[in-house]
Order: C-alpha cells, then structure tokens, then sequence
C-alpha cells in the first residue's frame, strides 16, 4: 500500500529516526476511518488511520485536540505523530497506546475533572472541529445560551432540514429554541476545556491501569456536556462518576440539561446515520417541553 510508505516517511520526518515498515496491520473498532497498526523493524508501532483526502481537515482538527489536552497534564493521550495527503488518501498517524481491559476508574474520573479546571474566557476553540465527520463550529462567544443555541442545537437542527428531517421534528427543534433560556435559567456555567465526544468507545486503559482517552472534539464549553455524554451510550463505571463528584461536584438541574446536551449527540447520530435516531431526538425535545 503506496499510502504507507507516505505515512512511514512522516514518521522518519517527524522522530528524526529511521522507521522501516516490516507490517501494517488492519485495527477494527471504528466506523469512520480504516486503522492500523504500523509495526518497524526495530519493533516500533505507530497507530495509523486512513480516510479521503478530503477528510484530511478531520484529522487536522483530531490533532489539534490531542494536543490541546495533552499540554494539560491532565488525561493521557495519544502523542500525535504527523499528519498529511497522499495518493487521494488522507492519514494521521499517532503513538501506538496497547489498551487492556480494566483499568482505574476513579483516575480516569479525577483526571477528567482537572482537565475541566482548564478554562478560557469565552465559549468556543481557536478553530472549528468535527464531531464524527460532521463539521463542528466553535466561534468565540460570551454567552453560553447563545453558544449553545446558535453553534451546536441549532446547526444540528438546520442540518437535519437539509438532510430531509424537516416537518414536525422542525416544529419541536423551533420550540426547543424558544424554551431554552427558560431551561437553563439561573445557571451559568464556565468555559472548561471539554473532550466533546466522550462516549464509552473514545476512553481505555492502559496495561497498567492509566486511563487514556482519544478522538476528542474539543472546546471549551459547558463540563456537564462531557459528563451527559459518558451517560449516552451505556455510561462509565459508578467508580468514575464518584471521583468527579468528589473532585468537582456537578450543579443542582443536571439531570434534566443532561437531555439537553446529549440531544445535540443524538441529532447528530441522525445527520449522519438516520435510522431511528430523528425519532428518538423528537421524543428527546418532548420531553424538555412537557411542562
């Protein structure tokens, strides 16, 4: 594969060390991107993944967000390599993390609320991201009602009327965007440094029990939208959710703006899957409305 000796040259350009392939070995578990590992000579590994050209911006924006946490201190990451185009593919290639099974979960809790501690002024990234392969805005913004509704509900919403989910779901959406302040009155969050796509397949352990974490879509919002989406899609261990409470302790009212941020996810989960998932964002704007 002509991609891999692309890949292996920005390995020996970015380490300043020889690199030569000896195998690269197909990785399951995404639904994205193919991934695999690179094995050297040597006996380095490196972990590769592979879109189209045109997704090099995806792993651009992933690359950015690697490094915005791993300055933190905080959560371990993978150590971005290098990223580039070639051969109408587009590639990045990241530090080899063998996972195991268990691992710590009060850590895991502990760390992510230290990188929550993490803070800018304002709502929003230095650049636009993605969350899957759909583009993610995150122009600054003072105010965290107005980020909220312009640059992630309502994008997702006017996405899912150019993707054919108009009618009643747009009805709802349209209301939603109108009770809004009333659903989060009272309550002003900080802008912390967020993951932005912590569901339970972007979080592992390694060997000796260090949590890590990957393909984040970061910026700086609201904390409770990384902890409503640890929620999402099975949730993480009860050990993990007492180490944040210990360490940081959530607000009275998560549990209902918990919906709230996890429909952004679930809109998404239609903009970019359909099958079930507009149903299941109507029924989500149902029940935020139902007095």
């Amino acid at each position: 594969m002509k991609l891999t000796s692309a890949a292996s040259s920005s390995i020996v350009q970015a380490t300043q060390r020889p690199f030569l392939l000896q195998r690269a070995t197909p990785v399951g578990g995404g639904d994205i991107n193919q991934a695999f590992r690179l094995e050297g000579t040597d006996g380095s590994r490196y972990f590769l993944k592979l879109n189209e050209a045109r997704q090099h911006a995806t792993f651009i924006s992933e690359a950015a967000g690697l490094q915005t946490i791993a300055a933190t201190q905080t959560l371990r990451v993978p150590q971005v390599i290098a990223h580039g185009a070639s051969e109408g593919m587009s590639f990045l290639v990241m530090e080899h993390l063998q996972l195991g099974g268990k691992g710590n979960a009060r850590r895991l809790g502990e760390q992510l609320a230290a990188l929550h501690r993490h803070r800018a002024d304002r709502f929003g990234f230095p650049q636009d991201n993605f969350i899957g392969t759909t583009p993610q805005p995150n122009d600054w913004a003072v105010d965290w009602l107005d980020f909220w509704r312009e640059q992630r509900l309502g994008h997702q919403l006017r996405l899912a009327a150019q993707n054919g989910y108009g009618g009643e779901l747009h009805k709802l959406g349209e209301k939603l965007m109108d009770a809004l302040p009333e659903l989060i009155a009272g309550y002003s969050p900080q802008p912390s440094l967020l993951h932005g796509d912590l569901w339970g397949g972007n979080h592992g352990f390694l060997a000796d029990g260090t949590p890590t974490v990957f393909d984040p879509a970061c910026y700086y919002g609201d904390r409770e939208c990384d902890l409503a989406m640890t929620e999402l899609f099975g949730g993480y261990p009860a050990d993990f959710y007492a180490a944040y409470q210990a360490e940081y302790p959530l607000d009275a009212g998560y549990a209902r703006r918990r919906e709230l941020y996890n429909l952004y996810h679930i809109l998404n989960h239609a903009n970019l899957f359909g099958g079930g998932y507009a149903g299941q964002a109507g029924n989500m704007i149902s029940a935020l409305l139902a007095p």
